[in-house]
């Protein structure tokens, strides 16, 4: 069976994304094999999978992404979640669930973010995370981030509160620094305890397979990929007929009566899909064949 589409993947606890592309690897004896939107290890939930050609459609993938996370109050870690070293720690049960409210709305639209000193952003080729294991001490990059909407799904008071809240966001958000930012305001100190990635790319984790789930579909010879297509209904489509699809799909650009512009999926006869275009001027260009037609 020839697999190029999309795994939407439950990503386990304590896996690096690195870690289940390797074993997707070795279940589907398959070498070519990405992911979309590194996940931490402590985090679980949405890892999108690519297999075979569909690696190429990456980069067309959105965005854009939603988490469920849980935030403790009253304490601070080297890494921002509870994976790294406590740096204070203090009760802080007269807090309210109303001034994390007020706190929390500081955070939506576009905000300037540092990341965490454990990620995996690179300084100079470097990763922070090797220079911060290595006691290096370096200047973290702001970036410009937006967040859609933070919604207060439950909290629980205590010496050391917790919230749980959803999240929707654009990409690079690290969800560790709202945590941690958050604790910075209500002058708390603040960690992530615990995350899941609920949306990433367009795959949503009601769908999602955990690692049990794909062995079981593969032993009993049932498993099938998303579609390479799956993953890009946030773009346009055009059609195009036989003709202008054979000279497309060997390179060439072609004329199409349309209004689209931008980035756009291009079919034959609606169906079969060929690939990733650029329509402009009705002029549809070739940026990513999928599927040639001999």
């Amino acid at each position: 069976m020839l697999l190029q589409g999309f795994l939407n993947l439950n990503k386990p606890f304590d896996w690096t994304s690195h870690d289940c592309v390797a074993r997707v690897r070795k279940l589907l004896r398959l070498k070519r094999v990405g992911h979309a939107g590194t996940l931490d290890p402590a985090a679980t939930g949405v890892l999108p999978i690519a297999l075979g050609k569909a690696t190429r459609l990456l980069q067309y993938l959105p965005e854009n992404k939603a988490y469920k996370a849980t935030i403790r109050l009253g304490v601070r870690t080297t890494t921002d979640d509870l994976k790294g070293e406590i740096i204070t720690s203090q009760a802080c049960a007269g807090l309210s669930l109303a001034e994390v409210k007020t706190a929390l709305a500081q955070f939506e639209g576009k905000i300037e973010q540092i990341p965490p000193n454990y990620s995996a952003i690179q300084v100079d080729g470097k990763r922070l995370y090797d220079l911060a294991r290595q006691g290096k001490i370096v200047e973290v990059p702001v970036r410009t981030v937006e967040i859609f909407q933070i919604e207060v799904l439950d909290w629980r008071e205590g010496d050391f509160p917790e919230l749980d809240v959803a999240i929707a966001c654009g990409s690079g958000t690290y969800i560790r620094a709202i945590a941690r930012d958050l604790g910075a305001i209500l002058e708390t100190g603040g960690t992530l305890a615990a995350l899941i990635r609920t949306q990433s790319s367009g795959f949503d984790l009601t769908d999602s397979l955990t690692f049990t789930d794909l062995e079981t579909k593969l032993q009993g010879g049932t498993f099938q990929p998303l579609t390479p297509d799956a993953a890009l209904q946030h773009l346009l489509s055009v059609t195009l007929p036989a003709t202008s699809a054979q000279k497309w799909c060997q390179g060439q650009r072609v004329s199409l009566n349309s209004d689209v512009t931008g980035i756009v999926r291009v079919y034959q006869e609606e169906t079969r899909f060929l690939g990733v275009g650029q329509l402009q001027d009705e002029v549809l260009i070739p940026q990513m064949v999928f599927e040639p037609i001999s």
